[in-house]
């Protein structure tokens, strides 16, 4: 279908395949200045010091690496709404430790305070938030209760790199936290992702442990530094080479530039919809933010009767306009054990549906998804109702 409109879809062009060439000429493609001053422009974005973040390959690679960072292991339980992505699971798992699943509002598909605080027990190492759709839900209170607890929490912010409140950025609230980059993301590497860490002994630990447990420098740094043998190395722990390069950091540079424009449209894509699904029966918009909060608008949400919201997917797919649902519940899945209910989470994930989001929409695209939407959902409410 040539003329479907995609839920998510990067948005490149000139001046970051102009990056893409300074890069190419110089001769230096791989880990280098620009991926350092990607590190530098992001941590500043963030509010935070230069020396807590590094850049990765994936943010699911920086989930793995927070687990190593804060030694989960055997025994060890962290926390983490059912309505995740998989990635965090596995990061989890993949230590022998146990995923314990919360559930979340049915509205905003957040963890609530009372959710985390009813899943923590004398084995749990940590916690896990997502920031659905860019919403940053009830971080604030959640760290509190974290610190209260003694327990660390960690921010999946990889789908809200503009989102805050009160001005601090998500992602800083916790003690470790990562963004992605990738292709369905609003600040575009094709692949890639940040990672941050509080802790000063922890940040220093962090490239480390991203690359192979060496220092990450390269044959001309020790060189410069007089070392006898430059091409010696030392190895401080065993881990895997996690790293990204100065060609998707030249392109990173140019979307972070580009971000502000980027949230911008987004916003305008939101408001409209807000405005064409208004009054419209049967249909149910997403929540308002609290005072204070700003969404990276990563996502636009409606909620439906769950007898219908396959149907009006599959009839908006026919006139060419592409949904989906993220994240199907992990607790549902059978190689993580869970065998508890979580009503909220399997309610919400019954009825909710994501719409075209992203900062490529044109306005023609936006009353296209409007006018299909309440089409589809009036057709088949009143279907129902017959």
């Amino acid at each position: 279908m040539n003329d479907l409109i995609n839920v998510m879809q990067p948005c490149l062009g000139e001046r970051e395949l102009a990056a893409v060439r300074e890069v190419f000429e110089s001769n230096w493609i791989g880990r280098g200045k620009r991926t350092a001053e990607f590190e530098a422009r992001f941590a500043e974005h963030i509010g935070v010091g230069r020396e807590h973040v590094v850049s990765v390959n994936s943010c699911t690679e920086a989930t793995f690496i927070a687990m190593d960072l804060l030694g989960v292991g055997p025994g060890d339980e962290v926390v983490l709404p059912s309505i995740s992505f998989v990635g965090a699971a596995n990061a989890i798992a993949s230590r022998g430790a146990r995923p314990v699943f919360c559930d979340v509002d049915a509205h905003t598909l957040n963890p609530r305070v009372s959710d985390i605080e009813a899943a923590l027990t004398p084995r749990t190492k940590a916690v896990i938030v997502l920031h659905y759709g860019g919403h940053p839900g009830d971080v604030v209170a959640i760290a509190a209760l974290c610190r209260d607890r003694g327990v660390k929490l960690i921010e999946d912010a990889a789908i809200a790199v503009d989102s805050q409140v009160d001005g601090q950025a998500c992602g800083t609230f916790g003690d470790i936290a990562m963004w992605s980059f990738d292709h369905g993301k609003i600040v575009v590497t094709v692949d890639g992702g940040m990672l941050y860490v509080r802790d000063p002994e922890l940040a220093a630990r962090a490239p480390k442990v991203a690359y192979l447990g060496m220092e990450q420098r390269s044959g001309f740094d020790q060189a410069m530094r007089a070392s006898t043998r430059w091409w010696d190395f030392d190895v401080t722990s065993f881990s895997r080479r996690s790293t990204t390069n100065d060609v998707l950091s030249a392109i990173g540079i140019v979307q972070l530039e580009r971000l502000p424009e980027f949230i911008a449209r987004r916003a305008e894509v939101a408001a409209s919809y807000d405005e064409g699904f208004a009054g419209l029966a049967g249909l149910r918009r997403p929540p308002v933010l609290p005072a204070g909060h700003r969404t990276s608008h990563y996502m636009y949400w409606v909620q439906l009767d769950p007898e219908l919201r396959d149907v009006v997917a599959r009839d908006l797919y026919a006139r060419g306009v592409y949904t989906t649902f993220r994240y199907p519940p992990l607790h549902e899945v059978p190689s993580y054990g869970w065998t508890t209910p979580l009503p909220n989470t399997e309610a919400a994930a019954a009825g909710t549906l994501l719409l075209p989001m992203h900062q490529g929409l044109s306005d023609d695209d936006v009353r296209r998804v409007v006018d299909s939407v309440r089409e589809c959902v009036t057709a088949r409410t009143l279907g129902q109702a017959a």
